[in-house]
């Protein structure tokens, strides 16, 4: 029986090669949600940094996405993926044991926190692009939403566990030592993929070419489509509001809170159960309401929960307030997402997959630096709770750009052939039914 007809019957559980896939995936993710809270709390406790200092850590981890995001897409496409996501899973191996290994002789330095998070977020973005390039070679088309469901669902499983076996590493053995567990989930990865089967050939673009032009190719596919524009301006904007809690929550947290390493782990892990909830709910929700109606509800119904953050204040009472609007938040972001990249690896054609996700990546991903810096910069001058504030703002206006484009009007999404029925405009095609609902693509499995 064939890969698509494994799918077509039993879903993409049904096939080694994404159990293998799903399988490094979550070995990974739980390595890096423990150094979310440890990496930061390093900096914190045992190099006793200021909170502009933490937020230029946070810049580092993200910007290679402005940095190398746009030639990472065409060079991705000119290499096989799986061996590209390998190399990448052993250079942030070796990256994040540098860190224990420096503390453990007495040198380590905020210079070499920045170092490692520059290295580690290059292999990051190089990784992440050809991870999301790599699935429609192994899911059909109608399986992406079940599969990027189920790699969703391992994420925020990651993301409840791991902040939370992160503090307690770190109240055990202190932060330094807990990183450790990143380089592992790293290797284990990267073992995973070692025994994916798929076969892969080399791209024909592979041979060499004009890189710019390249890169002209994806940029032109990704502005063209009207669709994919405001995809990508709505998550920029929920990117850069994202960062600024990323740069800030830690400080907060303990400075404002009062929280101890084990009891941050304990929250961030809380509220990452929304993330989990989505991922699972993310498949019914689009095949019951439409891909496009989820992608603008999940954003205009859960984002005003983001004003929880600046309302927290010290004790019990704060921490709650903090995970609760986290939950909330996490939730439709996670939803949003399988909606959203589903659509993208669906649409585009395979020989710009890379360039498509990496100029994706460099849209929205690049605001993740930039925000990094505003929190720690607002944090630093004024406070966390102010920095917290301008986050919810944010967030607040995230939904704008759906509600002035044509997703608004529509409850699914275009596929590739309803691009081929179009007159040549490259913009989708709404059919009106009967009773009056616009309809463009048939509702994806789940």
């Amino acid at each position: 029986m064939s890969v698509t007809s494994r799918a077509a019957t039993g879903g993409p559980m049904r096939i080694r090669d994404f159990r293998l896939l799903l399988a490094g995936a979550a070995t990974g993710q739980l390595g890096a949600q423990v150094t979310l809270v440890a990496l930061p709390l390093v900096a914190v406790l045992e190099l006793h940094a200021s909170a502009f200092r933490v937020g230029l850590l946070t810049a580092a981890e993200t910007a290679a996405f402005l940095l190398v995001g746009l030639p990472a897409g065409a060079l991705t496409d000119r290499m096989r993926k799986r061996p590209l996501m390998i190399r990448a899973d052993l250079v942030r191996a070796v990256a994040m044991a540098t860190v224990p290994a420096a503390a453990l002789a007495h040198v380590l330095t905020m210079a070499q926190l920045y170092a490692v998070a520059l290295v580690t977020g290059v292999a990051t973005v190089f990784f992440d692009v050809a991870h999301q390039s790599y699935l429609p070679q192994i899911l059909p088309r109608d399986q992406l939403v079940a599969g990027n469901g189920a790699l969703e669902t391992v994420r925020s499983t990651a993301q409840v566990t791991g902040p939370g076996v992160g503090g307690g590493l770190v109240q055990l053995a202190g932060a330094h030592l807990a990183v450790i567990a990143d380089a592992i989930g790293y290797l284990l990865s990267a073992l995973f993929l070692l025994r994916v089967e798929q076969t892969e050939e080399t791209p024909a673009s592979a041979g060499g070419g004009s890189l710019r032009k390249e890169i002209g190719e994806g940029v032109r596919f990704v502005v063209g489509h009207p669709l994919l524009r405001v995809i990508a301006l709505t998550t920029a904007l929920a990117n850069l509001c994202t960062a600024v809690l990323m740069a800030t929550q830690t400080v907060h947290l303990v400075r404002v809170v009062g929280l101890k390493p084990g009891a941050l782990g304990l929250v961030l892990s809380g509220s990452a159960v929304g993330g989990l909830l989505g991922a699972l709910c993310a498949g019914r929700l689009a095949a019951r309401l439409g891909q496009a109606r989820v992608i603008l509800l999940s954003v205009i119904v859960t984002g005003p929960f983001a004003v929880l953050w600046p309302l927290s204040g010290h004790g019990v009472l704060g921490a709650v307030l903090f995970a609760t609007g986290s939950t909330v938040v996490s939730f439709g972001a996670v939803v949003y997402n399988v909606a959203q990249v589903s659509f993208r690896q669906g649409l585009c054609p395979p020989q710009l997959l890379g360039r498509m996700n990496a100029t994706l990546r460099f849209l929205m991903w690049g605001t993740l630096p930039l925000g990094a810096l505003l929190g720690g910069a607002i944090a630093g001058s004024f406070g966390s709770r102010t920095a917290l504030a301008w986050c919810a703002a944010g967030f607040l206006a995230v939904p704008l750009p759906l509600l002035f484009s044509p997703l608004r009007r529509m409850r699914d999404l275009p596929g590739p052939d309803d691009l081929q029925a179009d007159s040549g405009t490259g913009t989708p095609q709404e059919s009106t039914t009967a009773d009056g609902a616009e309809q463009s693509a048939p509702t994806p499995a789940h």
